[in-house]
C-alpha cells in the first residue's frame, strides 16, 4: 500500500501519514489532499513525501486530491524545511505564512436545527434565542451566530442545545478563492455567414441605437472578420464606446443578436504599456555596476554600500533587465509596502506586464492569482515585495535584489515563522544559484561585517546623482533650547524659522517621529496615576482623533475619563507627543500649510498609502508628517527640510542594537532631503547633541559609528560575534510563567553554562493577559547551529512537560533584531 506524508497548516512539529488507497487522479508531492485530522477536522494538506512504508498507528485515507498539478514545487519544499530547522517552527507554520488564504482550504462548522426536538423543560432565554436563530436560518456557522448574539457570549447555551441534540453540529470545507468573473459580449454563431449577418443588419435599421451598438462591437473586437470568428468584448470595454448603450445590449442579447458569456479575469491591473529601456548610467553608476558584475564573478552576495539619492535604483533596473535577457527571474526586495508605490511605477515603465507586485495590502484574491500564475508558463519575470514575496514559488531565480537590507522591517516577529527575510532570500538564492544584492545606504553592522571580512563582495557608491550634496545635519539641543524660551511648542525657534523659509520658497518639508498617537501616555498632575492596558503591563497611547486611550501591543481601547479615577482630580494631561500631536501643532504653527500624515493610523490600507504618497509627491501637501515609513527609499523633489522631532527616544532605548538603528533611521530620513537640486537641511531635536550616535550623524560618519558597535559587540559577544536565541516563555499566572523559566534556564545552564543568560521580565512583562520570561542563548560562531538548537528544544521540551507548567507557551526567536 502507498502512503503519503503531509504538511497540514496546524503548530505541530511532525508530518502526519496517510494512506492513498482509492484516491482518484494522481498524487505528486506538492499536491494538496483534502484529510481529516482529528475527530471532525477537514483541512487541505500539502504531499511532502510518498513512500511504502507503514507507520506504527492506524491511517486514514486520502479523501480527494485539489490539484492535478503540484502548487508547490520541490525546491519550494526544500526551502521550506530549511527555514523550519533553522527558525525552530513547525512546516505548517510555514505553510500558514506562505499559501494566500484562499489556496488553504479548513472545514468550518455548521449549525443545524433537529426538527424533531422537543424540549423535556423550558429552556434559558439565551438558549430559546440561539435555537430560533438557528431554526430560521436552517443552517448558520458559529461565526454568524456569535455575530448575531453581540450581547453575550453563546458558547455555553450552545453547548447544551448540543448535548440534548436540539442542534447539530458539522464539518464543511469552504474555498476562500472565487476567481473574479466578468460578462463579455461577442456575435451569436449563426450570424458568421455573410447572408444572415446583411439581414440582421437590415432588420436594425428601424432600431438605430441597436444598430449602433452592434457596430461598436464589432469595431472594439477588431473588425467583422475577428467578430465572426468568435472574438468577444468585455461589457465595460464595450459600454464604453461611442454609441453603445446598456439597453441596446440588453435588446441584442434578447434578440440572440449577440451573447453573452461569463469568464474568469485577472483582479490585477495590466495593459499595454508603453515599454523603455533602463536609462544611462553615469560614469559612477557605470563604475559600481560594472564592480558588481566582476564581485558576481567570485561571490554569490556583494553589499552596495551607497548613500541616499546615489542611484541605486538606476543600478539594480540594468542588473534586473540583464537577469531576464538571460532567461532568469529576479526578486526585488522592499522592507515597507509603502515603498511599492513610488518603485512600481519605476519598473513599470521598463518590464510592463512581467512585473508582479506582492504585498499584504493586496486582498486574498490578488495573492492567490499571482502565486498562480508563478506556477504557470506565463510567470512574472520579476517580482516587487515585502517580505512574504520570498515564499513565492518561483522557477528559475538568478537575481536577488534586498533594497534597504539593514531594514527591520524584513523581520517576522509573530507568528512563527519568526525569519528575516534577507537572510532567507540569500538561502533562497543560493538554492536556485542565484546572485545576491544587499542595499543601502547604512548597511546592518552583520552586513558591513561580513563584506569587511570578505565573506560579501563590497561596492561603494559614495557621491549623489548629478553631484548633488548630501543634506547638512544640525543637531538642536533642546534642553537649552527652552532654557533660553527658543521654542514655539515642540519645535525649536531654529526648525521653525527653517521651514517657515522652505514654505515661502514654495518647497516641502518632512517631520520625523517614531511614535504613533497624539501622546504616549495620559498622567494625572495631581496623584501621578498613569492609565495602563487591562491585557498588557504598558501605558496606554493616547490617540485624540478618536479620544481614546490605545494599546498598541492588544489592541485594546478605552475612553478619555473625564477624571483621574485614582483621585478624582479633572487634571488629566498628555505626555510627550507622537505623529498626532506634531500634526494639530504644524496646523496652529502654520496654518497656510497643507499638512498631511502617513503612520498606521492614516494608512492602514494600499490606496491609503497610495493616495498619499502621490498627493505629497504632486505638491498637493507642505508637510509630511509620519513614522518610519516615511524615512527610506522615497524620492520627492520638493523637499528641502527634514525635521526629527526628538531622536532622544531612539538612542536610549534597552536594545544593544538602539545606537546602530538611531543612526540609520536619522541618516536614512535625512535622506530624503535635497534630492533635487540644492542641498537640504535636517534639523536632529535631541536632549543630549554629544551623543556619539548624533554626531556621527552629524558628521556623516557611517565608518565610525559602525566600528564603535563591532566593538562593544565584540566586548559583549553580540552578533555578529555570535549567535543569539531568544526563548520566550509565556503563561497567564507570573508564577507558572517565572517558576518554569527559572527551571528551563537551570537545565539549559547545565548543557550551555554561562551562555545561558536570564531568565529577565521584558521589558513590557505582560501582553495579552500573558506574563513573560525571556532566556537568550548566545552561541558561538564555531558551533553547528542546528545541533545547539536541537539540544536546546529536547532540554526546554522536557521541563515544559512537567504538569506543573500546564498551560505555558514557548516560543523561540532565532536571531531577534
Amino acid at each position: 500500500m502507498q502512503y503519503a506524508d503531509v504538511i497540514l497548516p496546524v503548530p505541530i512539529p511532525k508530518l502526519f501519514t496517510y494512506s492513498v488507497e482509492g484516491v482518484v487522479g494522481s498524487l505528486e508531492v506538492g499536491s494538496r489532499v483534502v484529510v481529516q485530522f482529528g475527530r471532525k477536522k477537514f483541512y487541505s494538506a500539502i504531499v511532502r513525501r510518498l513512500h511504502n512504508d507503514q507507520p506504527d498507528y492506524e491511517t486514514k485515507p486520502i479523501i480527494s486530491v485539489v490539484d492535478s498539478t503540484p502548487i508547490v514545487g520541490e525546491r519550494q519544499l526544500e526551502f521550506w524545511d530549511w527555514m523550519a530547522r533553522y527558525y525552530v517552527c513547525s512546516l505548517g507554520e510555514i505553510y500558514r505564512a506562505a499559501l494566500p488564504s484562499g489556496l488553504k482550504l479548513e472545514s468550518e462548522s455548521k449549525l443545524t436545527f433537529n426538527i424533531d426536538f422537543e424540549a423535556d423543560e423550558p429552556l434559558p432565554e439565551r438558549a430559546e434565542m440561539i435555537l430560533n436563530f438557528v431554526e430560521s436560518k436552517r443552517i448558520c456557522t458559529i461565526g454568524d451566530l456569535t455575530q448575531h448574539c453581540s450581547g453575550f457570549n453563546p458558547l455555553p447555551q450552545l453547548k447544551r442545545l448540543l448535548d440534548l441534540e436540539a442542534l447539530f453540529i458539522s464539518e464543511e470545507l469552504r474555498d476562500a478563492y472565487k476567481p473574479k468573473t466578468d460578462t463579455f459580449y461577442g456575435l451569436a454563431p449563426d450570424l458568421a455567414a455573410p447572408d444572415a449577418l446583411g439581414e440582421c443588419l437590415d432588420r436594425l435599421e428601424r432600431a438605430p441605437k441597436q444598430l449602433e451598438t452592434l457596430m461598436a462591437l464589432v469595431q472594439v473586437v477588431g473588425g467583422l472578420g475577428k467578430a465572426q470568428k468568435g472574438e468577444t468584448v468585455r461589457r465595460a470595454d464595450l459600454l464604453k464606446t461611442n454609441g453603445a448603450s446598456d439597453a441596446a445590449v440588453g435588446e441584442l442579447v434578447r434578440k440572440k443578436i449577440i451573447v453573452a458569456t461569463k469568464k474568469n479575469v485577472s483582479r490585477i491591473a495590466s495593459g499595454d504599456l508603453q515599454i523603455v529601456p533602463p536609462n544611462p548610467l553615469t560614469d559612477i553608476q557605470r563604475k559600481a555596476y560594472d564592480e558588481i558584475n566582476n564581485s558576481f564573478k567570485t561571490k554569490n552576495i556583494t553589499l552596495l554600500h551607497g548613500v541616499t539619492s546615489s542611484g541605486k535604483t538606476e543600478i539594480y533596473v540594468h542588473l534586473i533587465s540583464e537577469c531576464l535577457a538571460s532567461g532568469r527571474q529576479a526578486l526585488f526586495l522592499l522592507p515597507e509596502i509603502a515603498l511599492t508605490t513610488q518603485i512600481t511605477t519605476r519598473l513599470r515603465r521598463h518590464f510592463g506586464n512581467d512585473l508582479g507586485i506582492y504585498h499584504s495590502k493586496f486582498s486574498d484574491a490578488q495573492r492567490v492569482e499571482v502565486w498562480n500564475r508563478q506556477l504557470g508558463a506565463n510567470e512574472y519575470k520579476v517580482i516587487l515585495g515585502v517580505r512574504s514575496s520570498i515564499l513565492l514559488p518561483f522557477r528559475d531565480l538568478g537575481l536577488v535584489i534586498v533594497d534597504e537590507e539593514h531594514e527591520t522591517s524584513y523581520k517576522q516577529f509573530d507568528p512563527a515563522p519568526r525569519y528575516n527575510a534577507r537572510d532567507m532570500a540569500i538561502v533562497l538564492a543560493q538554492m536556485h544559484g542565484a546572485k545576491v544584492l544587499l542595499g543601502s545606504a547604512t548597511p546592518s553592522v552583520e552586513s558591513w561585517y561580513n563584506a569587511t571580512e570578505n565573506r560579501y563582495g563590497y561596492v561603494a557608491l559614495s557621491q549623489r546623482f548629478a553631484g548633488i550634496e548630501l543634506p547638512e545635519v544640525v543637531a538642536v539641543d533642546m534642553r537649552e533650547a527652552r532654557r533660553k524660551k527658543e521654542t514655539v511648542g515642540i519645535f525649536s525657534l531654529v526648525l521653525k524659522e527653517q521651514i517657515d523659509r522652505a514654505l515661502r520658497n514654495k518647497e516641502q518639508v518632512i517631520l520625523f517621529q517614531n511614535r504613533r498617537g497624539f501622546a504616549p501616555y495620559i498622567e494625572c498632575n495631581q496623584c501621578a496615576w498613569i492609565p495602563k492596558c487591562q491585557n498588557c503591563d504598558v501605558s496606554l497611547t493616547y490617540h485624540k482623533s478618536t479620544n481614546q486611550l490605545v494599546c498598541h501591543y492588544c489592541s485594546y481601547a478605552v475612553a478619555l475619563p473625564q477624571i483621574c479615577p485614582a483621585c478624582g482630580s479633572p487634571t488629566l494631561a498628555p505626555q510627550g507627543y507622537g505623529t498626532e500631536k506634531i500634526e494639530e501643532e504644524v496646523r496652529t504653527v502654520f496654518p497656510e500649510a497643507n499638512v498631511v500624515r502617513m503612520d498606521l493610523d492614516t494608512a492602514r490600507s494600499r490606496k491609503a498609502y497610495e493616495k498619499i504618497i502621490a498627493d505629497f509627491e504632486a505638491g498637493r501637501h507642505d508637510i509630511l508628517i509620519g513614522t518610519q515609513m516615511i524615512s527610506k527609499g522615497l524620492d520627492f523633489e520638493r523637499v528641502s527640510t527634514v525635521g526629527v522631532m526628538n531622536a532622544d527616544n531612539m538612542i536610549n532605548m534597552p536594545d544593544f542594537r538602539a545606537h546602530e538603528r538611531s543612526f540609520q533611521l536619522i541618516a536614512q530620513v535625512s535622506g530624503r532631503a535635497g534630492r533635487h537640486g540644492k542641498r537640504g537641511k535636517v534639523f536632529v531635536q535631541t536632549r543630549d547633541p554629544q551623543t556619539p550616535v548624533i554626531q556621527n550623524a552629524i558628521a556623516n560618519d557611517f565608518k565610525t559609528n559602525v566600528l564603535q558597535q563591532l566593538e562593544e559587540r565584540r566586548l559583549y559577544l553580540y552578533p555578529p560575534f555570535s549567535r543569539m536565541v531568544n526563548v520566550l516563555i509565556k503563561n497567564k499566572n507570573y508564577g507558572i510563567a517565572l517558576h518554569a523559566a527559572q527551571t528551563a534556564a537551570a537545565a539549559l545552564r547545565q548543557t550551555f553554562g554561562n551562555r545561558v543568560l536570564g531568565p529577565k521580565e521584558p521589558e513590557i512583562n505582560r501582553i495579552a493577559t500573558f506574563y513573560l520570561q525571556r532566556i537568550t542563548i548566545k552561541i558561538e560562531r564555531t558551533l553547528q547551529p542546528q545541533r545547539v538548537k536541537e539540544a536546546m528544544m529536547s532540554i526546554v521540551n522536557a521541563v515544559m512537560a512537567d504538569p506543573n507548567f500546564k498551560g505555558t507557551i514557548v516560543q523561540v526567536d532565532v536571531d531577534p533584531s
